[in-house]
């Protein structure tokens, strides 16, 4: 289990000049690249507790596109982002097997949204995760991980077949590559943002 920080990290201390923290999930189902996504953004070594897949979990686990997978999240990803020399940004992979839903409700206390990963060959799988997210009154996003091989969709063919509102952002990314991951970030903020200002209008 790979759960401690590099010590030769060179930011894995926070400056004294940040003042406010803000919570964000990485969430979908199993195999969906959420491991992946948050050490492509984090600027320290992200903990991360990974286990060995055993045959036990042989009759739940759906490793279609991913056979090659040995390991899977039993209790969370962790990564750092600071945004600025006040914010910084704390990321929060749940593990995607539904036995860990109780984990997953948890995790949305205090937290301001999700961002959803799905992929196109197992989209029907993302409705839990989505579902568990609107019961806690959640904001997401939604970004496509596109794996290799992935059939490609066009964008509102995917909201139509995930059933999403048309204000909720969906986008595409690479979970490997920091900067499609950033991308997919600042759409899941905006998208917060945007919903601040409405609420701070209506009750003005």
């Amino acid at each position: 289990m790979d759960s401690a920080l590099a010590s030769d990290d060179k930011a894995v201390y926070l400056p004294h000049t940040v003042r406010v923290a803000a919570k964000i999930l990485v969430v979908g189902h199993f195999a969906v690249g959420k491991t992946t996504y948050v050490g492509s953004l984090s600027e320290i070594r992200p903990l991360r507790t990974e286990e060995t897949m055993t045959q036990a979990g042989a009759l739940t686990d759906d490793l279609r596109g991913t056979e090659d997978k040995t390991t899977t999240t039993v209790a969370m990803d962790f990564g750092r982002l600071t945004l600025s020399e006040s914010l910084v940004l704390y990321l929060f992979g749940a593990p995607g097997q539904q036995r860990f839903t109780r984990l997953w409700r948890d995790m949305t206390n205090g937290a301001l949204g999700a961002l959803v990963l799905a992929d196109t060959r197992r989209l029907e799988q993302s409705f839990p995760v989505m579902a568990v997210l609107e019961e806690h009154g959640l904001p997401y996003a939604v970004a496509v991980n596109q794996f290799e091989g992935s059939p490609r969709f066009a964008e509102p063919e995917v909201r139509e077949a995930l059933d999403l509102l048309p204000e909720t952002p969906l986008v595409t990314c690479d979970a490997r590559d920091r900067l499609s991951s950033t991308h997919a970030l600042i759409a899941l903020v905006q998208y917060l943002q945007a919903r601040q200002t409405r609420s701070s209008q209506e009750i003005v």
